[in-house]
């Protein structure tokens, strides 16, 4: 099958540092390659794959200081895709929605990702005015907000089983949070709990420029008051395994619908117990009381966190290989491909005439 995976150029793919969506299309590009799928993949042109690579532009926007406006970039690649999109027996999208009017036409043999937050009052006009582009949600309570979208599947994400090592001992004797610092992702809570459990907590975590005000007049002024936290920074996959091998629990007590959350798979391949709050996809994704617990408030974080470390950290690699693998992933949206190049849908043409054209004697 020749596929075209489309991704977002924040970052590189593989992302050097943060960046969830860009690693996914990472792991599923390298899986089918690796099936002797003929992919090509529109990136950033500091992507490193197997597959054929479309420099969409020379470096990843969030790293690049001389980007002020990611728009015309997508719009560089959209064009590339454009010219070359009768090669692909399927498109696949990880770029929102800014590709929607593009390919109507060709809506029968394309599926978009949608991995971000869906519960946005402009997105429902939005999808009212596309029904007919097939879309994948990365979890069923992503769908929510959205039940008029051209839903196809649901596809959890899945890591390669060797990405990140198994570590059946925590002794590192520390709490960890990683992501964002953000007010949606809570990482105030995280040190409350760490606090109150009077156990070490380490923060990996990038700040976007959006939510700088947040961390100097909130978080770190926090941290510096609590000597038993400490703020690390992004981190590398190299040392993502690092932190999260040798941490005895990660906190996830996020406060917004999370359209699936990377993090906690990543930590269930370490062997790593979760203790999150039930917000989004968190039910889905986390088996209670065996790969971690989800908790309803602070009490229960802090009472959870020993729990946790009792946990047998060998059964929380094994759910997360049983679930989580890449290999899944890619099987799962391999059928997708399948049911959209044997169940073609009706195709809506670009209008062929002119709108409100007046003649002039």
């Amino acid at each position: 099958m020749k596929i075209a995976q489309i991704a977002p150029l924040a970052e590189s793919v593989p992302p050097r540092l943060y960046g969830g969506t860009e690693r996914i299309v990472s792991f599923l590009t390298e899986e089918l390659v690796r099936r002797g799928h003929e992919v090509t993949l529109f990136a950033s042109g500091d992507s490193l794959t197997s597959a054929e690579l479309v420099s969409c532009c020379n470096r990843a926007l969030r790293l690049n200081p001389e980007v002020r406006d990611p728009i015309p970039h997508h719009l560089i690649m959209l064009e590339k895709v454009r010219l070359r999109a009768d090669e692909f027996d399927v498109l696949h999208f990880h770029i929102d929605l800014l590709h929607f009017p593009l390919i109507r036409p060709i809506a029968h043999r394309t599926v978009t990702t949608l991995h971000g937050r869906l519960d946005l009052p402009d997105l429902q006009p939005f999808y009212q005015t596309f029904p007919e582009i097939p879309v994948v949600s990365i979890s069923d309570h992503q769908r929510q907000p959205l039940p008029m979208a051209n839903w196809i599947d649901t596809v959890y994400h899945g890591l390669p089983l060797d990405l990140l090592p198994f570590s059946p001992k925590a002794d590192g004797g520390y709490l960890a949070f990683l992501g964002r610092i953000s007010p949606e992702k809570r990482p105030d809570r995280a040190i409350e709990i760490a606090a109150r459990a009077g156990m070490p907590l380490k923060i990996a975590a990038k700040v976007d420029n959006a939510d700088q005000a947040y961390w100097h007049g909130v978080i770190k002024p926090v941290i510096d008051r609590h000597p038993n936290v400490e703020y690390i920074g992004e981190v590398n996959e190299q040392g993502k395994a690092e932190f999260l091998g040798r941490a005895s629990a990660l906190l996830f007590p996020i406060d917004w619908p999370e359209p699936f959350g990377l993090v906690m798979i990543e930590a269930m391949a370490c062997g790593t117990p979760v203790i999150a709050f039930p917000c989004g996809s968190v039910p889905e994704v986390l088996d209670h009381g065996v790969a971690g617990f989800i908790v309803h408030s602070l009490d229960e974080a802090v009472a959870a966190v020993p729990q946790a470390l009792a946990l047998d950290r060998a059964k929380v690699r094994a759910r997360f290989e049983e679930r989580f693998s890449v290999e899944r992933m890619a099987t799962d949206y391999l059928r997708c491909y399948e049911r959209l190049l044997h169940h073609r849908m009706h195709m809506v043409p670009f209008p062929t005439e002119a709108v409100g054209r007046q003649t002039v004697a």
